[in-house]
């Protein structure tokens, strides 16, 4: 049989469940509650499918947002909050500017902690206005939405979900501290699933395995600041005791931008749903400015470069390295940079303030790809197969470049203590250097080795909720238990219990036993030998 005979072919069946879906799925209303920035942007192609399919989507967002604006896939609806769009910005903004500064680790801390109590208040404000502004919230129920689908990375819209009495679709990459694995109920074992940002593989030493328990368990302290007001705020708007896992526990189906191509194998739940690789999805041909400049590389083909959203510009002297190093490659680079142009950048390098970053890396011309390590930077790399060379910046950044460097997709600089010596030998590595190729290759064919497009699986489940407003046949008991029930040491005490009262009969019964019968015999002699005296 031939090897295309095997099966239905992936996009027959994407096609089928699209063709399908109206005839099983009414148009219905679907509330999302964002979370602003790149969270916000990867869910464009979602949002836009559901509409096509029927369904009237609202947004709602802050008046201060900075990245949600008027679409024509939804309605908009704005709430005031007690800051302005350029507070907003500024804290983006400052985002990428720490991460090129240099300071002593300790003194790095300080300021992190700093920046995420600053952020944390701001966005809690934010909600806390949503959920008090009676009016909107009044309106909001009278709509009769069927689901809410959120990013659980903050909360709020799972307040809004439970205040609406709506079931809830999350969506996201994952949660810091392992909320998302509370949140689901998963085992989470440290034995060989590694922790955020502790940079180890799923095959650890005994000493990476040391490590990884120690940022389990402390892990709860370490989010608190951040999660810990939103119960409060829960409690309040709810009027009931909620905590943090109540929060997280809420949703009826989880959509992780993820899959294990990139990430490692470990357990997962019913209600968790993989659809790494969604933002791949809207690919297309490149704008006549953008065709010209791939066309004018020749046969060096071109090299991509942008560190996302968060980094509009890099100190002078970073920048005039980075542009040092690219004038020495001979492929044209695109460099999505919106700060001011290095003196010394060579006539190979081309700045623009955007570029079609998926639609250039699915271009057969280009060579390789500069990023800042995001997931979909990360994912549109893998979809594409075009090596990296990734510069991580923060967050989840530092362990996506990890994996990727791992499976020998790319390599991996340090942005701060790179020279640019390194930046010019990494990209000559992943370019000149077949095995890149060759491995990035291979795990984008792992990668769409699927039977349903990431897309069509998402608007799947998440029709699927408003179908059937929720879906708690895929919600496990353990959310139902207490910790001590959970881990059965309700269970494991009882037993023991019984163990230790067994032995202890035993026990007596045997003392008992040996004082009638080895107690006598012993006073008897005793006895006869007191007579013989």
């Amino acid at each position: 049989m031939a090897a295309g005979s095997q099966g239905p072919h992936p996009l027959v069946l994407g096609l089928l469940l699209c063709a399908l879906g109206p005839a099983v799925s009414q148009g219905r209303k679907l509330l999302l509650v964002p979370m602003d920035g790149s969270h916000w942007l990867s869910m464009h192609g979602i949002i836009q499918q559901l509409q096509q399919r029927g369904h009237d989507i609202v947004v709602l967002a802050s008046a201060a947002s900075v990245h949600i604006t008027e679409g024509e896939f939804y309605t908009l609806k704005r709430y005031p909050v007690p800051f302005r769009r350029e507070d907003a910005e500024a804290s983006f903004i400052s985002v990428g500017h720490n991460a090129f500064e240099r300071e002593p680790f300790l003194q790095r801390v300080i300021k992190t902690y700093k920046k995420v109590k600053e952020d944390s208040a701001m966005l809690l404000s934010a909600c806390s206005y949503l959920l008090h502004n009676t009016e909107l919230m009044t309106s909001l129920a009278e709509s009769n939405f069927d689901v809410v689908f959120t990013d659980p990375f903050l909360p709020c819209g799972s307040i809004v979900a439970q205040y609406l009495a709506l079931p809830a679709v999350f969506f996201l990459n994952a949660l810091p501290c392992s909320l998302d694995f509370q949140g689901t109920q998963c085992p989470n074992p440290p034995s060989y699933v590694p922790r955020s940002l502790s940079f180890n593989s799923d095959r650890m030493t005994f000493l990476q395995r040391v490590k990884n328990v120690l940022i389990a368990l402390s892990e709860n302290f370490l989010c608190s600041v951040v999660y810990s007001p939103y119960a409060s705020l829960a409690s309040e708007v709810l009027q009931k005791e909620v905590t943090v896992q109540d929060l997280m526990s809420y949703a009826s189906v989880w959509l992780f931008k993820g899959d294990f191509v990139k990430d490692h194998s470990r357990p997962i739940m019913p209600n968790m749903v993989f659809i790494g690789g969604i933002n791949c999805a809207s690919k297309k041909s490149l704008s006549q400015e953008f065709d010209a400049y791939v066309n004018a590389s020749g046969e060096h083909g071109v090299v991509v470069f942008s560190l996302g959203s968060m980094v509009s510009e890099i100190p002078e002297k970073k920048a005039m390295e980075i542009a040092d190093a690219l004038g020495k490659i001979p492929q044209t680079v695109l460099w999505r940079y919106t700060g001011t142009p290095p003196s010394n950048l060579a006539k190979n390098t081309i700045l623009v303030k955007w570029l079609p970053q998926n639609d250039l890396l699915g271009h057969p011309k280009t060579r390789a790809f500069i990023t800042h390590s995001g997931s979909h930077g990360i994912y549109e790399g893998i979809c594409n197969g075009v090596p990296m060379v990734m510069l991580p910046l923060f967050g989840d950044q530092m362990d996506n470049a990890k994996r990727m460097e791992s499976r020998g997709a790319g390599v991996t600089l340090n942005v701060l203590e790179m020279t640019s010596e390194d930046l010019a030998n990494a990209l000559k590595t992943v370019i000149n250097d077949k095995s890149y190729k060759e491995n990035i290759m291979r795990l984008s064919s792992l990668h769409k080795d699927r039977p349903i497009e990431p897309l069509d699986l998402a608007v799947f489940w998440v029709e699927f909720v408003m179908r059937h407003k929720g879906a708690p046949h895929l919600r496990p008991a353990a959310h139902d238990l207490t910790w001590y029930q959970y881990h059965s040491l309700d269970v494991i005490g009882f037993l023991l219990a019984i163990v230790l009262g067994v032995a202890f009969i035993v026990y007596k019964c045997c003392a008992f036993g040996y004082r009638k019968c080895c107690g006598k015999k012993g006073r008897v002699k005793k006895a006869q030998k007191s007579k013989a005296h």
